[in-house]
């Protein structure tokens, strides 16, 4: 038996731009990384469409540790649609770069269910979350630094709650002391890190219908507490027109092909048990605009991921 990796590897995909076609994606709204994977412009939302857009969710019982394969299922079904002539589009999550690292490993699907370019998709990809990381710890250094700086706004550093994040699995980084060093080296306090995919600028940047929402979700987090108990929000630190600008291509959907072709947006990937565990709604309404029929998942299980979906995601999206 083939392994995943050998069956992804006897597969030439199609240029990227033929598969925008396949979707009638104008090609001024194509941003190539490649020749096998590019970004799609918001501003494709714009265009005219004929299509349904009817949404099939993916879920599943309670997962087991390796997950129950709601990506490997998804894919298939897309293909077996496209195989009955049907006008399909996959909408799926993005890959967190530490559990493809660790006992978890990818999340591009497996057998000749899968989407490709599966090593590029599963490393880096289009760089989403380096952007999302750097924007995250853009934050945490204006708090650090404005406490440094005299602390004008009287933040209490025992009651920040905005933590800097790392897409890879360390947990020697949760808890940690920072400022040491003496005096030129910031203010002592306990802090940490999580991993990318918890960031709350994730999960902002996946529930998001345009670029003014999601400037008015930055400004609106919700970062510290002062000595007094009042709240502190980054647009007090004037630090969201910095953030939405390492931010502004992450905002665009990925397009990508599953092993047969089909086409697939993968953006985002909060994950379900902080956050909502879908995908961004800007890339499954993207995929609604283009076809007749759109699948979709949720993370963990039908009582987490698809509540949430149903809870959340459907409410914002409309």
């Amino acid at each position: 038996m083939l392994s995943d990796t050998a069956i992804a590897q006897q597969v030439q995909p199609r240029p990227i731009g033929q598969i925008a076609d396949q979707l009638g994606i104008d090609k001024d709204f194509l941003l190539p990384y490649g020749r096998e994977m590019a970004k799609v412009h918001i501003k494709s939302l714009q265009q005219p469409s004929t299509k349904q857009g009817h949404l099939i969710l993916i879920s599943a019982t309670t997962p087991t540790a390796a997950g129950e394969g709601k990506t490997t299922t998804s894919i298939g079904l897309g293909q077996a649609f496209a195989k009955l002539g049907k006008s399909v589009c996959l909408a799926l999550r993005e890959p967190s770069l530490g559990p493809c690292l660790g006992m978890k490993g990818g999340a591009t699907g497996g057998g000749y269910s899968q989407i490709l370019p599966a090593d590029r998709i599963n490393l880096h990809f289009t760089g989403d979350f380096h952007a999302i990381t750097t924007a995250n710890n853009l934050l945490s250094a204006i708090i650090d630094n404005h406490i440094y700086q005299g602390n004008n706004l009287n933040i209490d550093p025992r009651r920040i709650l905005w933590r800097r994040v790392i897409d890879m699995n360390d947990r020697s980084l949760r808890h940690i002391v920072l400022g040491l060093g003496g005096k030129l080296q910031g203010v002592p306090r306990e802090g940490g890190f999580d991993i990318t995919a918890a960031s709350e600028v994730m999960a902002m940047l996946c529930l998001a219908s345009d670029l003014d929402e999601f400037r008015q979700r930055l400004e609106n987090t919700l970062v510290a507490f002062t000595y007094s108990g009042e709240p502190v929000f980054a647009k007090q630190l004037k630090a969201t027109g910095a953030m939405l600008a390492l931010l502004r291509d992450a905002i665009h959907p990925n397009l990508v092909q599953s092993l047969e072709g089909v086409p697939t947006f993968v953006h985002g990937g909060p994950f379900a048990n902080i956050a909502h565990g879908c995908n961004s709604i800007l890339a499954t309404k993207m995929a609604q605009h283009h076809a007749d029929w759109v699948i979709t998942e949720a993370g963990f299980g039908f009582d987490l991921g698809a509540e949430k979906f149903f809870d959340i995601k459907c409410r914002l999206g409309n």
